[in-house]
């Protein structure tokens, strides 16, 4: 049977295994979100055991991503649209019920309350870099249902308030930079101006975005960019990169700061005076992808149809792979090949095929591929993090048809924000 089985799985075409691991992948954010909040978990474990007992916790990363994952799944038919806006209905009512800090939520959030969950001891307030991944979903939701029947556009129309009460400009701390967190116990405490690069261009894209909230273009150029520092030269085998990766990460960070902000905000063509952000992230890929082809590390299973480095679980709890000597732990994340399937198709395909066929019975599950395995240490745990489910759904979309960038980048506040940074775009007029 098992022969039978890889016969027929040989025989599909690239579409049918594309459907079915975008279906599969997203059932993760239908089938299994969190009953109460009808939004993304932080984690989901098919052996049913939770050592932290935090089973029904909502991540409100994973929730953003969900949020951008269920308009996929209406526009490709996977669920029917008055069912998909009910539970997007769910979700934006219990986030409008949520903790929030200023307009912000928290990094994880109880699913049958809303109540912050600390995250860590003075991690227990507002996550600006988790509240951007909600906002990119919410910016995705106005775009996508403001012409609709009247229950639709009341969506629209809620969607539009949850973003427009971020307050970005509070998250200053009264400087030029952005700060990660506020705790109204801890206040400033945390102490994470965010620079670049990272995982979070797409907060300071936002926040210069918001119609309310709005900050001038120094915090960008001033935190993020840090007065022009962001820009350095690395390359890896002639691959090159244009920016400074936070860590010191010459061969690019883990691949997750590659997708997050690009869920919405469409690299290709994206420049300003620091990159080519379509070039950088391709490239990011494409280190990855060859950096686990020459497999310094000697790695058993690395294969130019088996790789991919990025945070993920890990042998030993929960790791940042990523291309270097200390960072390659020998274990495969999924997410990374499957979510860079816009910057490097063939090379996600081959990887996406291969395990599809060939690896099935041991890293897949009821919502797709499991979310990290390692041959070298015959290591195959049947468990989800959301957050590294949703980038592959969003990904593949944007591959096959550009959707969510679509709807993100024609909208207004989003454009009048990447203006004010002069940014150059396709999409701006």
């Amino acid at each position: 049977m098992k022969q039978n089985g890889l016969a027929v799985r040989d025989k599909l075409s690239d579409e049918e295994i594309l459907d079915s691991v975008q279906y599969h992948t997203f059932q993760y954010f239908w089938d299994g979100a969190e009953p109460v909040s009808g939004a993304g978990r932080e984690r989901f474990h098919e052996d049913g055991l939770y050592p932290q007992n935090d089973k029904n916790t909502v991540a409100t990363g994973a929730a953003g991503f969900g949020i951008m994952a269920i308009i996929t799944a209406i526009d490709r038919k996977f669920v029917p649209r008055n069912e998909g806006v009910q539970r997007l209905n769910k979700i934006l009512g219990y986030l409008e019920k949520a903790d929030r800090f200023h307009g912000a939520w928290p990094h994880w959030m109880e699913g049958e309350t809303g109540r912050v969950k600390p995250f860590s001891k003075r991690d227990d307030g507002g996550d600006l870099v988790e509240t951007s991944f909600v906002a990119q979903g919410l910016i995705c939701i106005r775009q996508y249902f403001k012409a609709g029947n009247f229950q639709e556009q009341a969506l629209a129309a809620k969607a539009t308030q949850l973003w427009e009460e971020i307050d970005f400009n509070f998250y200053r701390n009264g400087k030029n930079v952005l700060y990660w967190h506020w705790s109204p116990q801890y206040q400033w405490q945390m102490n994470f101006a965010v620079r670049g690069y990272n995982e979070c261009l797409i907060m300071y894209v936002l926040a210069a975005s918001s119609p309310k909230y709005g900050v001038p273009a120094e915090v960008y150029h001033e935190g993020w960019a840090q007065n022009g520092k962001i820009k350095r030269v690395t390359n890896y085998k002639g691959i090159p990169l244009q920016l400074f990766h936070q860590g010191d990460a010459k061969n690019g960070g883990p691949l997750f700061w590659a997708h997050y902000s690009f869920l919405g905000l469409n690299p290709n063509g994206l420049s300003d005076r620091y990159a080519d952000y379509g070039q950088e992230v391709r490239n990011m890929a494409k280190i990855n992808y060859q950096w686990s082809v020459d497999n310094p590390g000697g790695f058993e299973g690395y294969s130019p149809e088996s790789w991919g480095l990025t945070a993920s679980y890990s042998v030993t709890g929960y790791a940042a792979h990523a291309p270097s000597l200390k960072e390659d732990l020998g274990v495969i994340s999924p997410t990374a090949a499957l979510s860079s399937f816009p910057y490097t198709p063939k090379e996600s395909m081959a990887a996406m095929r291969n395990w599809y066929t060939n690896k099935k019975d041991k890293i897949w599950g009821k919502y797709g591929f499991y979310d990290a395995f390692s041959d070298q240490a015959a290591w195959y745990p049947k468990k989800y993090l959301g957050i590294d489910q949703g980038p592959i759904v969003v990904m593949i979309e944007n591959y096959r048809s550009g959707l969510l960038w679509e709807l993100f980048m024609k909208d207004k506040d989003v454009q009048s924000g990447l203006k004010k940074l002069d940014f150059v775009s396709p999409y701006l007029k």
